[in-house]
C-alpha cells in the first residue's frame, strides 16, 4: 500500500519469537536521564493502533521501552554479517538498536518497530549505542522526503530527546542525544542470510527463507523461470524485483543513500538506516553522500550496480540450499526490471499517464533520457527541474528545450493540487537540512523542523499514491 495510511486497531504478532533463538539476542534498553518527545508520527501510529497512547504511555514505550501488550517481552538485537564497502565483516549486528515489537496493520502486513540509539548490545563493539539528536532529525527529514517521493522506505515513528551529551568525531561535540523508533516491514537483511551461510547453519538458512516467504510474500516468479517453486529461488526473485524498484526509486528521487552495504539491504525491498544521505544538488552521477566513500563506490550513478551486486551476495548465501543456475536466472532479471521501474517512477514524478508509460516503453525511456540530459546540461537542482516540467513552466535551450518539446506530446494527468501552482518545490538538499538543524541547535526552535515535515507531506499529497511496482505486492507502505 502507498499513500496515506489507514487507521487500524492494535494487533500484536511477535512472530519472530519462532526463530529468535538463532537470529537474535535478548537485550535491555539504556536508561536515559531525560525524555522529551520531539517527533510523534501520528498518522503511522494510527495505522498500527498506537495513536491512542497518552504522552506518558508514549514515553514509557518509546523511551523506557516498556513492552507493548501482547508483544515481545524483551527487545531483540538481531545477528547478521555483511559486506561493508565490499569487505566482508562477520563482527557486526544490531549495535545501537533492537527489534522492539511486531504487529499487523489493517491489511494484515507484518510491521516491526525497531530502534536507533537505544543503548549498547553484544554487537556495539567500541560504540556507545547512542544516537545524536541531529542524526534523529536527519532521519526524519530523509524518510519524510522519500515517502513523499514514493520511495519504499522505513517510517520514522518517534524521536525522543534523552538528555545525554555525546562526543562524535564528525560533528561539533558534545552534542545532544536522542532515541529513535522506526516502523518498517522487517529487519531481515541480506546480511542475515550471509551470517547463516558463513556459519554453515544450513537448516537455519532454509528456515529463514521460509520465514521470509511467509511474512513478506509476493507474486510468483515468471512462468519460464527455472525451478520457480523452490523456496530459495522464489525468495531471490522477490528480492531482485523489490530492490530493482528501490534502486529506480532512488534515481527518480535524486537520492544518494551513501552506505549500501549488504547489512543495510532489507529483503522486503524497503530502504532504511539513513546516515550520510544526500539529495542531489545537481544531476551528477559521480555525486557521493559519504565523506569516507573515497572510491565513489556508492555514488549516485552507481547505486543500481551496487544494489545488484548485493542481490548477488544473497544468491551466494543461498547456494548451500540451492543449485546455482536458477539463482543466476533470477539475478539476470535485475537490469530489465530496473529499466522498467525507472520509466515508471520518472513518469510518475512528471505526471505522465501510467498506462501510456506501460504501453510505450521505448517512448517512455526516451522521456527519461531527455530529462537526464536536460538536468545535466542546465545544472538545475533535480527537484526544481522536475517540478517545473510537471507544472509546465520549464524553459531553456538545447537539451532543456528538446525535453520540453518531447514531454508536450506525452499524455499527462491533470494536476489539481495547489502545490503545483506554487513557485518553489519542496526539496531537502544538505543546506536546507542544515538550516532546519541550526534553528534547533542554536535556539531549540523546532518551528523550521515542523514546517519542513508539513511541507514534505503536502508534496506527498500532491504526487498521490506511488506507482504500483513489485514492492506494492510485498506490501509497500
Amino acid at each position: 500500500m502507498s499513500g496515506i495510511p489507514q487507521p487500524s486497531p492494535y494487533r500484536p504478532d511477535p512472530v519472530i519469537t519462532g526463530i529468535a533463538d538463532w537470529i537474535a539476542d535478548p537485550v535491555r534498553a539504556a536508561v536515559f536521564p531525560q525524555a522529551i518527545t520531539r517527533f510523534r508520527n501520528r498518522r503511522w501510529a494510527d495505522a498500527v493502533g498506537l495513536d491512542g497512547l497518552d504522552d506518558a504511555g508514549w514515553t514509557r514505550h518509546f523511551a523506557c521501552f516498556e513492552p507493548l501488550d501482547g508483544n515481545l517481552p524483551q527487545p531483540l538485537a538481531l545477528r547478521y554479517h555483511g559486506h561493508q564497502f565490499r569487505t566482508y565483516n562477520p563482527d557486526i549486528g544490531d549495535g545501537r538498536g533492537f527489534l522492539f515489537a511486531q504487529m499487523r496493520d489493517g491489511a494484515g502486513r507484518l510491521l516491526d518497530l525497531g530502534t536507533k540509539g537505544s543503548g549498547q548490545t553484544p554487537y556495539s563493539r567500541f560504540g556507545d549505542g547512542r544516537l545524536t539528536l541531529k542524526g534523529a532529525v536527519r532521519e526524519v527529514l530523509a524518510t519524510e522526503q522519500l515517502e513523499a517521493l514514493g520511495v519504499n522506505t522505513s517510517k520514522t515513528f518517534s524521536v525522543i530527546e534523552t538528555g545525554e551529551q555525546l562526543d562524535r568525531n564528525d560533528e561539533p561535540s558534545p552534542t545532544r542525544s536522542a532515541v529513535l523508533v522506526r516502523l518498517s516491514h522487517g529487519h531481515i537483511r541480506i546480511g542475515s542470510f550471509q551470517r547463516l551461510a558463513a556459519l554453515e547453519e544450513h537448516d537455519h538458512l532454509a528456515m529463514l527463507t521460509d520465514y521470509a516467504l511467509a511474512q513478506y510474500p509476493g507474486p510468483p516468479p515468471p512462468e519460464d523461470a527455472p525451478d520457480r517453486d523452490l523456496p530459495p529461488v522464489r525468495l531471490l526473485h522477490l528480492v531482485v524485483e523489490r530492490l530493482a524498484d528501490m534502486a529506480a526509486a532512488f534515481a527518480s528521487a535524486g537520492f544518494v543513500h551513501g552506505v549500501l552495504n549488504t547489512d543495510n539491504m532489507n529483503i522486503s525491498g524497503e530502504s532504511f538506516d539513513y546516515g550520510p544521505w544526500r539529495f542531489l544538488p545537481r544531476w551528477d552521477p559521480a555525486f557521493t553522500a559519504a565523506y569516507f566513500d573515497h572510491s565513489g563506490l556508492y555514488a549516485f550513478g552507481r547505486q543500481a550496480e551496487a544494489i545488484h551486486w548485493n542481490c548477488a551476495q544473497l544468491a551466494i548465501a543461498l547456494r548451500p540450499i540451492c543449485e546455482a543456475p536458477p539463482l543466476v536466472a533470477a539475478l539476470e532479471r535485475f537490469p530489465e526490471l530496473y529499466t522498467a521501474a525507472v520509466r515508471r517512477r520518472f513518469g510518475w514524478r512528471l505526471g505522465v499517464d501510467a498506462i501510456w508509460t506501460a504501453t510505450h516503453p521505448d517512448d517512455a525511456g526516451a522521456v527519461v533520457e531527455a530529462a537526464e540530459r536536460g538536468m545535466r546540461e542546465s545544472g538545475m537542482q533535480p527537484d526544481r527541474f522536475l517540478f517545473a516540467a510537471r507544472q509546465g513552466s520549464l524553459s531553456g535551450t538545447g537539451a532543456v528545450e528538446d525535453f520540453t518539446r518531447l514531454l508536450a506530446d506525452v499524455p499527462r494527468v491533470t494536476d489539481t493540487h495547489e502545490y503545483w501552482q506554487g513557485d518553489t518545490p519542496q526539496s531537502m538538499v544538505i543546506e536546507e537540512m542544515e538550516a532546519v538543524w541550526s534553528g534547533i541547535d542554536r535556539n531549540d526552535d523546532w518551528t523550521g523542523f515542523n514546517a519542513a515535515v508539513a511541507a514534505q507531506r503536502r508534496m506527498g499529497d500532491a504526487h498521490g499514491p506511488a506507482p504500483v511496482g513489485y514492492p506494492a505486492a510485498a506490501g509497500q507502505m
